[in-house]
């Protein structure tokens, strides 16, 4: 197995997980090396240089070396920049992060998406109340689609006609939308102004927001094939107290 090396590489960390006594496994993103594992030895340490350096939403330079499915950590700088994610924004940017790390492949560069990811951590950091605008979210989560071969069809319907914005859609799955006789034939129907203003990535009407949230919702679950990711959990469980 051919050995890597990489430096000065643009990177977030999307997770850590501690190993053995004193280090850490950590999951980056990287503009050009896409979702990686590191093994960042003694990063647990007290007097480790990086223990406060491997956080979440913060843009950082990694630097590695080795080779297999585990590569080692031998630098990281932070970059600045970043407001720290507080309130609703922390908790939308754990959810990012569950998506990356379910839905993109190892070793499998998305420069692109890197991209976008900064401009909506960015965008979610924006504000200190840590308020998050939802369109924020559905364009990231199309994005990340796209990037990944899953492209939406939203230009027209799966026998090949022009969206009518004023009709009834069902998007099924790897098909792509289904003309609809009435709302009420299919569950989860949407609009076809909705199809149209998400490709658009056009917000501004408050239906299309409501039907795009639950198309991509049904889009992710079937990506993520059932699983559920723990943000939801929590949010389902914040719902019910």
């Amino acid at each position: 197995m051919q050995r890597q090396r990489a430096d000065a590489q643009p990177a977030f960390v999307l997770h850590t997980t501690p190993f053995r006594e004193t280090s850490l496994i950590v999951e980056a993103f990287t503009r050009d090396f896409g979702r990686i594992a590191l093994l960042a030895r003694g990063a647990r340490r007290p007097r480790s240089a990086i223990r406060g350096l491997l956080m979440a939403f913060q843009p950082l330079e990694l630097g590695w070396a080795g080779k297999g499915e585990v590569l080692t950590l031998m630098k990281a700088e932070w970059q600045g920049g970043q407001p720290l994610l507080t309130g609703q924004a922390l908790f939308c940017g754990y959810y990012l992060n569950e998506l990356l790390l379910h839905l993109l492949p190892r070793e499998d560069a998305h420069e692109r998406l890197f991209e976008r990811y900064r401009e909506i951590l960015a965008r979610l950091g924006a504000d200190p109340t840590g308020k998050v605008r939802e369109a924020d979210l559905r364009c990231f989560e199309k994005a990340l689609l796209q990037e990944l071969g899953y492209g939406l069809t939203l230009d027209h319907d799966n026998a090949g006609r022009a969206i009518t914005a004023t009709a009834h859609y069902h998007y099924r799955m790897e098909q792509g939308p289904v003309l609809l006789s009435h709302a009420g034939e299919a569950e989860g129907a949407v609009l076809g102004r909705t199809l149209l203003d998400l490709g658009a990535e056009d917000f501004s009407e408050p239906r299309t927001l409501a039907e795009a949230k639950q198309l991509m919702r049904s889009l992710m679950a079937y990506y993520l094939s059932g699983k559920e990711l723990e943000t939801r959990k929590i949010f389902k469980e914040l719902q019910e107290l």
